[in-house]
């Protein structure tokens, strides 16, 4: 059930706030819109106050999925997940887009971005937001706030809230962290006060570990899985972004922290996530009702094509790669309509990324009447299909691969035929904890998987692919980053995991684009591992300083 869209569309809480660090007590200019001074009149207005900063990553207005709230070429691509995947996938070897009439879409293909990247401003100014708003959430949630508005009765079930939104604040900073490194640090006082200061990306670790690790106490008020309604987080989801973070501590402070990973993956683990059993069950559009996400999503971000709709997310993942042969896709696999309900025809994986697969019997020749390989004999991660040329051109929309991961399908067979997807992302899932524990094994272990632990997580995700298990010397750092690869493929990790390996800026690791030279064979300034702080906020706030090498 969608209930955090079930809130949201029941009424809405109009907190207002400017491009990145808005002073969210500012009266609106439409004396209809509520403040925070009445938006908290009635006790059920903090838990829709809450949906709203749990919908950040997907709602672009608190109006319709045609209206932005921040300057973008259109609402859609105003959407913080659609823009986080970009960043992530579309600067990889992952997928490529063939849409230069927005150019920040090939300044990000070709790794040629600059500090006004629309994409980049777009991340930078959402993620900001969602941390303003969940900052302006802790302001109104305060005790004696509670007590002033004669809610003192709820204090307890307000410092649940409380502790969720700080999770939120948490993810929101993450991103930053991971994207931008060394971001602005806005806190509640900020609100309606002075600019905030900007953090280092060292400092922005220790104050995300010491955050995350009090939310996961046993004193914490964050509530355990289980204990709330999907999809608020919980502390698996506290957990499993712990274990993310300690992954790529190395790189965010330059200290490793492998046996902090490899603990808190297995701490995620024993909290009683499954594997779900079909890995393609986990990006159909019902994934909320056959089991999959209450299964294995730890922390998730929700789409309702009815209840709250948006032009990104897995709206944007199904519909961008296709073009008229989403029809084909469809007919191939013995159901009735198309693959995905739009044909943007814009998005494309290049071969070099999909050979990771092993796909079987690939046909290049003449794949007509079929996906171009044989699906039932390859690895069941892979959604793909190809037209018949292999060399991926960015000037062409019929090379290279179209991906239908994130498709129109429900679990018992008919498509979704409506424009917006309903499908829930997955930001978090159990896989990842099993890769991050099996890859912090083998950092801790000379470059090889040793733990018997280990290698049966490993094993659990290729038997649900359908491949083999390699052999144990075969378990390399290497193949992990491919394994990564193929499970997660366009779930927002490509990016952080060719930095964390070193391989993101080196001319040893080429892939199609890459620097804007066809073959990829390049190397990248090491200021390419994170992005520029954008340039709107360098100039309203002198408390920043630029990344080096913009």
């Amino acid at each position: 059930m969608k209930n955090i869209f079930r809130i949201l569309s029941a009424a809405a809480i109009a907190l207002v706030c400017n491009a990145c660090l808005g002073d969210l007590d500012t009266l609106p200019l439409n004396e209809t819109d509520n403040t925070s001074e009445t938006a908290y009149e009635n006790e059920d207005s903090y838990l829709m106050g809450l949906a709203y900063v749990n919908a950040y990553w997907s709602f672009v207005s608190q109006t319709d999925p045609g209206s932005a709230d921040i300057v973008a070429p259109d609402a859609g691509q105003s959407e913080l997940l659609r823009q986080f995947i970009n960043l992530q996938e579309m600067t990889t070897d992952s997928f490529k887009c063939t849409w230069t009439g927005d150019s920040y879409v090939p300044d990000l293909c070709y790794n040629k971005w600059n500090t006004s990247n629309t994409g980049i401003n777009i991340a930078y100014t959402r993620c900001l937001k969602g941390i303003a708003l969940a900052n302006e959430f802790l302001l109104q949630t305060e005790d004696g706030k509670l007590d002033a508005r004669g809610h003192g009765s709820i204090k307890n079930t307000v410092h649940q809230y409380r502790a969720e939104a700080r999770f939120h604040r948490a993810i929101f900073f993450w991103t930053l962290l991971d994207l931008f490194g060394n971001p602005p640090f806005p806190m509640p006082e900020n609100i309606g006060g002075d600019m905030p200061g900007q953090i280092s990306r060292a400092d922005l670790y220790n104050w995300l570990e010491t955050e995350l690790l009090d939310l996961l106490s046993d004193s914490s008020d964050m509530p355990a899985k289980g204990a709330v309604a999907y999809p608020r987080p919980t502390k698996g989801s506290v957990a499993g972004l712990l274990a993310r973070l300690y992954l790529n501590a190395e790189v965010y402070t330059g200290t490793a922290q492998w046996q902090k990973a490899k603990d808190m993956a297995q701490t995620t683990i024993g909290m009683g996530y499954v594997l779900h059993p079909v890995y393609e069950e986990m990006f159909m559009q019902d994934n909320t009702e056959n089991g999959a996400a209450a299964d294995e999503f730890i922390f998730a971000i929700e789409y309702d094509k009815d209840h709250a709709q948006s032009w990104g997310g897995t709206t944007t993942l199904g519909s961008a790669f296709f073009d008229s042969s989403r029809s084909t896709v469809a007919t191939v696999l013995g159901l009735s309509g198309a693959i995905v309900p739009e044909e943007w025809n814009g998005y494309h994986v290049p071969n070099e990324y999909v050979e990771r697969f092993a796909l079987s019997n690939v046909k290049w020749d003449d794949p007509s009447g079929s996906l171009g390989y044989d699906r039932a004999a390859s690895d069941k991660r892979a959604f793909f299909y190809n037209q018949g040329e292999k060399d991926f051109d960015n000037a062409k929309t019929e090379t290279g691969w179209r991906c239908w991961k994130f498709s129109g399908r429900y679990s018992d067979g008919t498509l979704n035929d409506q424009s917006f997807s309903s499908m829930d992302f997955p930001m978090i899932r159990l896989a990842e904890m099993y890769l991050i524990y099996a890859e912090a094994d083998a950092r801790l272990n000379g470059g090889v998987v040793s733990s018997t632990d280990a290698k049966n997580y490993i094993k659990a995700l290729r038997d649900r692919a359908g491949v083999a298990m390699p052999a144990d010397d075969a378990l390399t750092l290497d193949w992990l980053l491919d394994e990564r690869a193929r499970e997660l493929m366009l779930e927002g990790h490509r990016r952080t995991d060719l930095v964390r390996y070193g391989y993101f800026t080196s001319a040893s690791f080429p892939w199609p684009y890459k620097g804007g030279v066809l073959d990829g064979r390049v190397s990248l300034p090491e200021s390419r591992n994170i992005f520029p702080i954008i340039e709107s906020d360098l100039n309203a706030n002198d408390n920043l300083t630029q990344n080096p090498g913009y």
